[in-house]
């Protein structure tokens, strides 16, 4: 794909190109909407991602192609402002919006990006195009930004320029991620631990290719209720509440009576997440893979239970899982309502599990869903030829 995008950029541009960089997309393990809620997650880098090139313009034009639909977006360098057609390049810009803040950006810019991240699947290709452009931009104009400030970069890009009020799970995974490694978030401190999975776990990507889509309403409406949720808890636990994170599931069950039932409900799963992030730490450590697959199972259910962001085709390859031989652990990954279940296995196991998940699904819905081998895979980084 590096090479691929190096010779379509060098045939746009007519010379090559000066800085290139690279960023993963990420999966989502474990921890479902922890990062609003300042709880927990843990996820990994992937075998997929974004590269961004660039080289500086002799003018103030900056010049953006899309690397697989060859269509360009173009602004002066002192006006990146949001477009209504070709959005994709709205995450570039807004990236460039937050560099502008912390720095002087003299010139434009030609660049094109290429990836190979599934779109729709729920693997983050957005937040793996802001970081990539974010850290190319940045070396090109002598911009310093240490990894947690390029994550807010490309958050404040998400919430501006696209229109998504997301957290910092995405930014951080594609930043931080290691090889054959989870990465572990705190969403308050925003502090993180790599935890090893060993060469005898894998995980596959089933992409439903179902896109229920996240509309605003929907991700309000459960923010609003975790937020009044940890607001109630403030005034009834004798410690103080800030966010859920601070919630027990025990103290969860013994005042859940008292509030709002559909309150009571989403904060269930937040509050539940987090304690069971904790819980896939230690069984990490002592190497039970069997005891964290178990915990994906439970959080998938809470997501059907309590957060109710799945979907029809979602609970089918989980469902479908829990019957399969070979399969530790299975749950949706991302914000729901479609996109992907991501599903514990031992590498051995990929082919025969792979077919067996595409057979059920193909005969509940009619068409096959997409599974590949995910690899926890190393995070973003500047391309050094």
């Amino acid at each position: 794909m590096y090479n691929t995008v190096t010779k379509a950029f060098r045939d746009y541009y007519g010379h090559a190109h000066t800085i290139a960089a690279y960023a993963p997309g990420r999966v989502e393990v474990l921890g479902n909407h922890t990062d609003y809620n300042e709880g927990y997650a843990l996820s990994a880098a992937i075998s997929y991602g974004t590269y961004f090139l660039v080289s500086p313009a002799e003018d103030s034009t900056c010049r953006l192609v899309a690397g697989d639909l060859m269509a360009e977006v173009s602004c002066d360098i002192q006006s990146p402002r949001r477009v209504t057609e070709n959005t994709w390049a709205n995450y570039v810009l807004g990236v460039l919006a937050g560099l502008q803040a912390r720095g002087h950006t003299p010139t434009g810019f030609n660049a094109m990006f290429l990836g190979n991240i599934p779109l729709g699947a729920g693997l983050s290709s957005s937040a793996a195009l802001e970081i990539c452009s974010g850290l190319a931009l940045s070396h090109l104009y002598d911009i310093a930004v240490d990894r947690l400030e390029m994550a807010r970069i490309g958050q404040k890009a998400e919430h501006e320029y696209a229109g998504v009020k997301c957290g910092l799970l995405d930014q951080v995974s594609s930043l931080f991620g290691e090889d054959n490694a989870l990465v572990m978030i705190d969403f308050r401190s925003l502090e993180t631990q790599s935890l090893a999975v060993g060469s005898d776990a894998a995980f596959l990507m089933c992409n439903t290719k179902a896109k229920h889509a996240l509309v605003d309403g929907e991700y309000n409406e459960r923010r609003e209720h975790c937020e009044a949720a940890a607001a109630f808890f403030n005034e009834v636990l004798p410690h103080p509440v800030t966010a859920l994170r601070d919630v027990s599931w025990a103290e969860w069950e013994s005042h859940a009576s008292a509030m709002d039932p559909l309150t009571a409900r989403r904060a269930a799963h937040p509050i539940g997440e987090s304690e069971r992030v904790l819980a896939g730490r230690a069984l990490l450590d002592s190497g039970d893979l069997e005891g964290f697959g178990r915990l994906m199972f439970e959080s998938h259910d809470s997501s059907v239970n309590y957060f109710e962001n799945s979907c029809a085709e979602l609970d089918t390859i989980v469902a479908a899982a829990k019957g399969i031989p070979g399969v530790l652990g299975a749950r949706l990954s991302g914000g729901g309502f479609g996109g992907s279940v991501v599903a514990l296995i031992h590498p051995r196991d990929a082919e025969t599990v792979s077919h067996a998940i595409q057979t059920v699904f193909k005969r509940a819905h009619g068409h096959l869903c997409d599974v590949a081998v995910l690899v926890p895979s190393s995070g973003a980084r500047l391309i050094k030829d």
